[in-house]
This record gives structure tokens, C-alpha cells and sequence, in this order.
């Protein structure tokens, strides 16, 4: 059984940074994508960010040159450096991998970032 536990996450104040990681444990051997979901109040999900197995990245375009996204698939660990936070970035943000083979997706329980003067 696959668990994702994201770590990190809390309150900056605007223009501050924080950085989110999360670490994937059971059968991980078939993960191809993973990343970074954020879901803020009244909003959709959106996809934040994402790795794949082979080292491409993707970024929404509202956080590109400001967040990093790193990590190793084939070890279930990804992580996500937030800088130049704004309070447009608060939300709650969420763990994701996606499996290429089994087709499976995953998600962790969720960590809020608040950016607030």
C-alpha cells in the first residue's frame, strides 16, 4: 500500500519562502510523475508542479520563476522550494504520484500554506 507524507508548509509573510517535501512509501517501484497539487479555498485543484521519472519539469504558469521543483521518483521523494511567496499561494498543498504502468494515483492528506502579512 502506497502512503505519501508531505512535510513542511506553514505561515511566511509575502516575498518569504518555505519549502515542501513529501516521501512515498510501499510499491513506488512503478511511479512515473510526481508532484505538487494546491487546492485553495473555493477554488479547484491545480496542478503546481511536476517531475518525471525521466527529469522533465512543469510548471503552472502562476508560479513559474518563483518555485523548484526536485526529487527522485525511483526513490518516492519530491520536493518543492516556494520562494517569493505571495498571498496568492495560499492554500492547501498537496503530495501526487501517478503510477505509468498500473495506472494508479496517489495523494498525501494535504499541508497548508498560509502567506500573510
Amino acid at each position: 500500500q502506497v502512503q505519501l507524507v508531505e512535510s513542511g508548509g506553514g505561515l511566511a509573510q509575502p516575498g518569504g519562502s518555505l519549502r515542501l517535501s513529501c516521501s512515498a512509501s510501499g510499491s513506488i517501484s512503478d511511479f512515473w510523475v510526481m508532484g505538487w497539487y494546491r487546492q485553495a479555498p473555493e477554488k479547484q485543484r491545480e496542478l503546481v508542479a511536476s517531475l518525471t521519472r525521466g527529469g522533465s519539469k512543469y510548471y503552472g504558469d502562476s508560479v513559474k520563476g518563483r518555485f523548484t521543483i526536485s526529487g527522485d521518483n525511483a526513490k518516492g521523494t519530491v520536493s518543492l522550494q516556494m520562494d517569493s511567496l505571495q498571498p496568492e499561494d495560499t492554500a492547501v498543498y498537496y503530495c501526487n504520484a501517478n503510477e505509468r504502468h498500473r495506472m494508479q494515483t496517489f495523494w498525501g492528506r494535504g499541508t497548508q500554506v498560509t502567506v500573510s502579512s
